[in-house]
């Protein structure tokens, strides 16, 4: 399978005085064009102040210089070459920017909660920055007008056998865009993609849609639009290139477009003219051709290398592919499956299916489903038994996850303070050691966390028949359609800000202390007793957790019913797998200085909240007891729920 890496780096800062005395004869050839851009896009005419910001010498500038960095190469066995070069890529820059007075954001292998997460962040900290910079090493796709940076770890296999999954959980370049320019007027922004600038699955050539940009940014592409940029042996081509130029201080210290003019000469040469970069300054094309690249000891020949793609090109012919697209979605009973189909094939050949498609499901969603008597157990999944027919009818369509239900009343020792309550298990008290000793900082140090008191947690993730009560109650909102069809199944697609609205009326309805559970008290409650990896042992086992690769039952639609696998020894379900869930905390990098009592670990202000316990959409590294991860408090994801926690007083 052919591989495709897209690097989107914004930093913002545009060059130094265009004018300035004594410039290099060579500076001097590109002199009118880069005077023009500046004028053109509208950025200041004094730039003296501001030598280029990818200088290592600043001499008095005190600007502000923020940059977030991403680097995602874990995208499964089937794209395998990029896995080491890319989060390498995203290191070797985040140095080069730090070394050059660059507050920066890193992030490898980020899944799609956290790449939205780190855009958040760093559009935080733009609103007091001068300068900004965003860097993205990974895979990505042009579908018409959307520039799509691909996450790692998606949830489902990022090949020919999962197209949808591609599109749907692609990050648009606009996003970032949007991020850096929306509170930003006339401060600076660079954008450097390096990536295939192709459609995968409209392997004929088309025109590409130019993204919008403000008047103060650059965009410096590595390849022409519909073009090829080629992944080198540790680095990607464009990357490598652009490193050797900021090491080389003449270089850096020039201005923008002829540092990457030089780059671009470089890439030039080391492709034999396969790849062609190019720039745009507020949606107006620069040519880099024309210059030949710096002299330097490695000049000759040898620099030259054997091209390989950092795109993803399927191997069937257009024709075929369309054809596995549609195979591969044609009996999902979600929308957004459709809607990825006709970005890639706006005319394809079952566009029209498609859209009756799409006009079936969300009138199915709008619709009150009607229950029978309910079942002692779920019915099989819809997508077990996938129907022979590419147009199955419309109540087939519609039957989907909506007419599942399951009863779990509670047991003896269980508590539940109302019908439409969640069934409570009390947690005794008593110490454990909270966190690992693997290669995530975030996880360490192990630490010792005594639980003074007994709690009750949820026997269960927060159904959303249990969330549809505080719908009723005009004290929550309506979860998203397509994503809680499923009565039994768990809420999601919830922030942590929505969680705080359900334990509050929660607690208001019933009397009773409700809240969301501690970092410390979910992973206490989630180890129960024990010290292995995994509460059921130290390896993964199939049929012990609702994730991907981890047994069935399992469908790439969503999670399970609550209480489909085993409990754990304490009787909870589902803490592992199903759903990430909400907890109490706030993110802290790692746990130096962590209460040691079980309390919760707050700070003022705190925007970003941990989530535990991994999703359906994971594979079984993500099952493990001490995993953690954090999401922005605001911002609803797909693959997030939650569980309550109760006082006994």
């Amino acid at each position: 399978m052919w591989r495709r890496f897209l690097l989107v780096c914004v930093v913002g800062a545009i060059q130094a005085q265009w004018d300035s005395a004594g410039a290099a004869t060579q500076r001097e050839r590109i002199e009118p064009s880069a005077a023009w851009a500046t004028r053109s896009a509208g950025w200041p005419a004094d730039t003296a102040w501001l030598l280029s910001p990818l200088a290592l010498s600043h001499g008095a500038t005190h600007s502000r210089r923020v940059a977030l960095v991403i680097g995602n190469g874990e995208y499964g066995d089937a794209i395998n070459p990029i896995r080491a070069n890319a989060p390498r890529d995203a290191e070797s820059i985040s140095d080069a920017l730090r070394a050059r007075g660059f507050d920066v954001i890193t992030r490898t292998n980020a899944t799609p909660p956290q790449m939205r997460a780190a855009i958040d962040a760093f559009q935080r900290r733009l609103r007091t920055g001068d300068i900004g910079l965003f860097y993205f090493a990974g895979h990505g796709m042009q579908i018409g007008p959307q520039t799509l940076l691909l996450p790692a770890r998606l949830d489902a296999r990022a090949d020919t056998r999962a197209p949808a999954s591609l599109l749907n959980n692609g990050i648009d370049l606009n996003t970032v865009l949007d991020a850096m320019q929306s509170t930003r007027a006339g401060r600076l922004n660079l954008v450097i993609l390096d990536t295939c600038l192709d459609n995968p699955f409209t392997p004929a050539a088309v025109a590409i849609e130019k993204p919008v940009i403000s008047a103060n940014t650059m965009i410096a592409y590595a390849t022409a639009p519909g073009g090829f940029a080629a992944d080198g042996p540790r680095h990607g081509v464009y990357t490598r290139a652009l490193l050797q130029a900021l090491n080389d201080g003449d270089a850096s210290s020039e201005s923008l477009i002829a540092l990457f003019r030089h780059v671009a000469a470089e890439v030039r040469t080391v492709t034999r003219g396969i790849q062609q970069p190019w720039l745009s300054v507020a949606g107006s094309s620069i040519p880099t051709s024309g210059e030949a690249a710096r002299e330097s000891s490695n000049t000759s020949d040898d620099r030259a290398i054997t091209p390989r793609s950092r795109g993803i090109m399927p191997k069937e012919s257009g024709e075929q592919y369309e054809i596995t697209f549609w195979e591969s979605i044609k009996d999902s009973n979600y929308p957004a499956d459709y809607e990825a189909y006709l970005k890639a094939y706006p005319n394809g050949r079952f566009a029209t299916l498609a859209h009756a498609r799409i006009d079936r499901l969300r009138a199915a969603a709008s619709t009150p489903a009607v229950s029978s008597t309910p079942a002692a157990a779920p019915p099989p999944h819809p997508a077990a038994a996938p129907s022979p027919s590419p147009t199955p009818p419309a109540s087939a369509a519609a039957a989907p996850l909506a007419q599942k239900t399951v009863a779990h009343p509670p047991t003896a020792g269980e508590l539940r303070d109302c019908a439409s309550c969640p069934i409570m298990v009390v947690v005794p008290a008593g110490s454990f050691a909270m966190g690992s000793n693997t290669d995530d900082p975030s996880e360490k140090p192990v630490h010792r966390v005594s639980i003074g008191a007994p709690f009750a947690i949820g026997k269960f993730p927060v159904t959303v028949e249990q969330w549809n009560a505080c719908v009723a109650a005009n004290a929550c909102q309506k979860l998203t359609p397509q994503s809680n069809s499923n009565k039994a199944a768990p809420a999601r697609d919830l922030s942590w800000d929505d969680a705080q609205q359900y334990v509050k009326w929660l607690a208001k309805s019933t009397g009773k202390p409700y809240r969301l559970p501690t970092e410390a008290e979910w992973e206490y409650a989630d180890r129960a007793g024990t010290t292995t990896a995994y509460w059921w042992g130290e390896q993964m086992r199939k049929g012990n957790a609702n994730c991907k690769d981890c047994g069935d039952p399992w469908h790439k639609e969503g999670p399970e019913n609550v209480g489909t696998f085993a409990a754990n020894p304490l009787g909870l379900y589902d803490m592992n797998g199903g759903v990430w869930e909400w907890t109490a905390d706030c993110w802290h990098n790692s746990y130096q200085g962590a209460p040691v009592d079980g309390h919760v670990w707050d700070s003022p202000g705190c925007e970003m909240r941990v989530i535990r316990g991994g999703s359906w959409r994971e594979g079984g590294d993500y099952m493990l007891s001490a995993t953690r991860f954090k999401y922005s408090a605001g911002v609803r994801q797909s693959q997030d729920g939650f569980r309550v926690v109760k006082d006994l007083h």
